[in-house]
C-alpha cells in the first residue's frame, strides 16, 4: 500500500492529489493497523501465523462456542482491515475522495489491480482459515454486502462527475464480489476470477475514454461527453460497451459475471440478498445509461479526440475481451 500512497499524491501540484494521498495514508495505517492486531489475536487463539496451521487447527474444534474469544476478536478485525481495503461499507468513505483526487491513470489503477489483489486475499483467508467460523461472521457480512450495494448504487445515481460515479460504482461491485464469501464454496474462486477479469477490462476502458476526453475538454463531468457519438464513434463505442458491461447487460462479460454471482448465492438460497441485489442492479442500468445519453443523444460542438496508438490497442482490447467473454464465458471460466 505505500508506493500507493505515492501514487495518489503524484500530481504534485494539484492539492486534490495531495488531500487524497494524505486521506489515503493516515485510512490506509489505521486499517493496517487494525488486520495486524486481527493477526495478533488469531495468533494468541491458534499458537500460529501459517494458513495452513490455523486451518487445520480450526477444523479440529467441533462447535461455534468452542473457539476461544480471541479466534473471533481476530476474525472481526482482521474483516475490518480486509474490507477497508475492498471499499466495502461502512469502510468505504475514503474511496470516492481518493479516486477523484488521484490522477486518473492511478485511478484506473487503483480501481481495477489492488481492488483485485485485496479481494484475492480477502477469498483466500476465509476459504482457508476462516470457513469453520461460517455460522459466525455470516450474518455480518451479509449485512454488509446489502449494505454495500445499496450505498454504491443509490450514491452513484446523484453524482455528477463521472470519475465520481466509477468510483461509487466500484463500490457496488466490491457489494457482488461478496457474494462470493456469503455463499462461500468450492466455486467461489471461480466466480471471483470472471467478476473481477469483467469488471477490470470494462473499468480500464472507461478511464481510457475519460482520460482523453478530460484532456480536451478540462472536465470530468457528464457533459463533457455529449456529442462524442458523432465526433469520435470509435471512443462512444468503446465506453458504451464498457458502461453495458458494468451494468451486467447481456452478451458483456458484465453479465457473465453477475450471472454466476447470482448463480452461487441462489444456490444457497440466500432469496432476500438476491431479491435486493437485483433490484440494486436495476438501479445501475439508470447511471451507467447516463453518459450513453450523453454521447448519442445530446448533441455539442466539439473537435474530434486525437486518440494515441497505445489507447487504441487498449480500447480495442478491451472491449474485445468484454464482448467476447458474453459471447463465449467458457473463454474466460476454462482458464482457472
Amino acid at each position: 500500500s505505500i508506493p500507493l500512497y505515492v501514487l495518489a499524491g503524484s500530481d504534485k501540484h494539484n492539492l486534490r492529489s495531495n488531500e487524497a494521498a494524505i486521506k489515503y495514508f493516515l485510512m490506509g495505517a489505521f486499517s493496517t493497523a487494525i488486520f495486524l492486531l486481527g493477526c495478533a489475536f488469531i495468533y494468541g487463539g491458534s499458537g500460529s501465523l501459517s494458513l495452513s496451521e490455523i486451518s487445520l487447527r480450526m477444523s479440529i474444534v467441533g462447535h461455534l462456542s468452542e473457539f476461544p474469544a480471541l479466534i473471533k476478536v481476530g476474525v472481526i478485525l482482521m474483516s475490518t482491515g480486509l474490507l477497508f481495503k475492498v471499499s466495502a461499507f461502512p469502510f468505504h468513505f475514503w474511496a470516492p475522495d481518493v479516486y477523484e483526487g488521484s490522477p486518473s491513470l492511478i485511478t484506473a489503477f487503483m480501481s481495477t489491480v489492488v481492488k483485485t489483489a485485496g479481494f484475492a486475499a480477502f477469498l483466500r483467508i476465509f476459504q482457508i482459515c476462516f470457513a469453520p467460523l461460517h455460522d459466525f461472521w455470516l450474518p455480518v457480512i451479509l449485512v454488509i454486502t446489502v449494505a454495500t450495494l445499496a450505498v454504491g448504487n443509490i450514491t452513484a445515481i446523484y453524482q455528477h462527475s463521472f470519475k465520481r460515479m466509477l468510483a461509487y460504482s466500484g463500490i457496488s461491485h466490491v457489494g457482488y464480489l461478496l457474494f462470493a464469501v456469503v455463499a462461500l464454496g468450492a466455486s467461489s474462486s471461480n466466480t471471483v476470477f470472471v467478476y473481477a477479469t469483467a469488471y477490470m477490462v470494462s473499468t480500464i476502458a472507461a478511464f481510457a475514454v475519460f482520460i482523453l476526453v478530460k484532456e480536451q475538454s478540462g472536465s470530468d463531468q457528464f457533459e463533457a461527453f455529449k456529442g462524442l457519438g458523432k465526433s469520435n464513434p470509435f471512443l462512444a463505442f468503446c465506453l458504451t460497451i464498457s458502461m453495458l458491461s458494468l451494468a451486467g447487460i447481456p452478451l458483456t462479460a458484465g453479465f457473465i459475471g453477475k450471472f454466476m454471482a447470482f448463480s452461487q448465492v441462489l444456490a444457497e438460497y440466500h432469496i432476500f440478498l438476491t431479491i435486493a441485489a437485483a433490484l440494486l442492479a436495476v438501479m445501475g442500468v439508470f447511471y451507467y445509461l447516463k453518459v450513453v445519453i450523453a454521447m448519442y443523444f445530446q448533441p455539442a460542438e466539439r473537435k474530434t479526440i486525437a486518440v494515441p496508438t497505445v489507447f487504441k490497442w487498449v480500447l480495442a482490447c478491451t472491449t474485445i475481451i468484454s464482448v467476447l467473454i458474453g459471447i463465449y464465458p467458457n473463454f474466460i471460466s476454462n482458464l482457472f
